[in-house]
């Protein structure tokens, strides 16, 4: 299912169209009641970023232990 968000960003509003899922996750590091500057999106940008990187190396870290055929 698609959910629309908007964002409201240094007094403009953005309005995107999501999955259900993504909007959840967003919803987790920004807040949408509210006007967001930059500095905000940056944030929220480099702790999902952080979040990706450390589950990718524990996907590789456990990658690693399945034998290979």
């Amino acid at each position: 299912m698609e959910n629309k968000l908007t964002f409201h960003i240094n007094n403009m509003a953005y309005t995107i169209v999501v999955d259900e899922k993504i909007a959840d996750e967003i919803g987790k590091y920004l807040d949408l009641e509210k006007s967001l500057d930059t500095r905000d999106l940056l944030a929220a940008y480099i702790r999902i970023a952080q979040e990706f990187t450390f589950f990718k190396n524990d996907l590789e870290e456990i990658s690693q232990k399945i034998p290979k055929l």
